[in-house]
């Protein structure tokens, strides 16, 4: 079995293909396809959940990453042993459903296309609130570490232990610990207020800017290392990613973030509202 082709980097909804296997999953079967335009949950950087849909008629309850070694038992996200991508392996998007389909049928696939643009909504609006609160927090550092796209000191790089796309919105979590005071980072009379409207205020001209947004796709493999690209008034700035995305700032309507600071963290909850 080869690995899957995908579409969702363009954009697409819906196709064709083949069931080529049908891994059965406790009481549930997993379902894989030659090609797919569902986005599957990243095993090792879960921030995306997986597209809804249907595939032959069926709903897909879940989708998920999945991997398989010369043609041996096809493997589920925290069991796959191995890196992401790595060779020997093929690479697997593994349709969850209630039911089961015949290997071999010629199927037809359908992203649920409300959710998937709620989500691509969130994804978008997470990568410009990073940029944005790696502008903020620009002074806050007293030693050179790598910028980001814009030149600014790339603290979202630098500190993010967690992030979590939701229809619309975005949460990300960021340590403030021993580390990264090393670094040179220092939070000390951090002014949320102040950080927080600079931040909503980048945030207005970005999508009042109108910016296209688009995916650099090397190859159809679930594991390429795809890129995601925005032509803001400052330059192109560029982020790898394998989520999915609106195609320019103006759809997302209204972004705003929230910032909350405690002892260890500091939160980022972004908002759009079309």
């Amino acid at each position: 079995m080869n690995s899957t082709a995908v579409t969702f980097p363009d954009g697409q909804v819906s196709g064709r293909s083949q069931i080529v296997e049908a891994v059965p999953l406790g009481e549930r079967y997993g379902l894989v396809v030659v090609e797919t335009p569902f986005h599957p949950l990243d095993h090792t950087w879960p921030d995306q959940p997986a597209d809804r849909g249907t595939l032959g008629g069926l709903t897909v309850a879940d989708c998920v990453t999945g991997a398989q070694e010369d043609g041996g038992q096809v493997l589920i996200g925290q069991d796959i042993p191995v890196r992401r991508g790595s060779e020997g392996w093929q690479w697997l998007v593994v349709h969850v459903t209630d039911e089961t389909l015949p290997v071999g049928a010629e199927v037809e696939l359908r992203v649920d296309t409300g959710y998937r643009n709620a989500l691509s909504a969130g994804h978008t609006a997470c990568h410009l609130a990073a940029l944005a609160l790696n502008a903020a927090l620009a002074d806050r550092w007293r030693k050179e570490v790598a910028p980001d796209a814009l030149g600014h000191p790339d603290f979202d790089q630098n500190a993010i232990t967690e992030s979590r796309i939701t229809p619309n919105a975005s949460t990300d979590v960021y340590r403030l610990g021993k580390s990264l005071r090393r670094k040179g980072f220092t939070a000390e009379d951090l002014d949320l207020d102040d950080v927080t409207r600079r931040v909503n205020d980048r945030l207005k001209t970005w999508v009042a800017a109108d910016a296209p947004v688009w995916i650099d796709v090397p190859d159809a493999g679930l594991t390429a290392r795809r890129t995601w690209h925005c032509a803001l008034p400052e330059g192109e700035v560029s982020i790898p990613c394998g989520g999915t995305h609106l195609e320019r700032t103006s759809r997302l309507g209204t972004v705003t973030v929230e910032l909350a600071l405690d002892e260890a963290a500091l939160t980022m909850r972004t908002a759009v509202s079309a």
